[in-house]
């Protein structure tokens, strides 16, 4: 079993996790259950599924849950970018959601290109 908490991946995806809670606090009553309600579900699908992988016994379900982290940060980059169109997000607020959200995709992408080279 590997251990979540020693991968970079799973320190950036639970930063995001805090941060998006954070960031949505304010959202209108109206998007309570709708675009704040899916940025949340999104932040902690990353956090979660590279937990989930982690406890997996097999390298190929390692990936598949690594695959499904990487596709939930990335959904959650096009959500933050919807939410600021929208007026949700000022920049203020934008700019570390979004700049966490890349970073996090882009080390759950390293990680899984390393892991299939081997």
């Amino acid at each position: 079993m590997r251990d979540h908490t020693k991968l970079r991946a799973f320190e950036l995806a639970d930063q995001l996790a805090l941060c998006v809670y954070k960031a949505t606090k304010a959202f209108p009553k109206e998007e309570v259950f709708g675009l704040a309600a899916q940025l949340r579900r999104a932040a902690v699908s990353v956090a979660s599924n590279i937990v989930e992988g982690c406890a997996r016994h097999s390298q190929s379900d390692y990936l598949r849950f690594l695959d499904i982290a990487y596709g939930s940060a990335r959904e959650l980059e096009y959500q933050v970018s919807l939410a600021s169109r929208l007026g949700y997000l000022d920049r203020r607020e934008q700019m570390p959601v979004s700049a966490l959200a890349a970073e996090t995709s882009k080390v759950l992408n390293g990680l899984l290109r390393a892991l299939r080279k081997q």
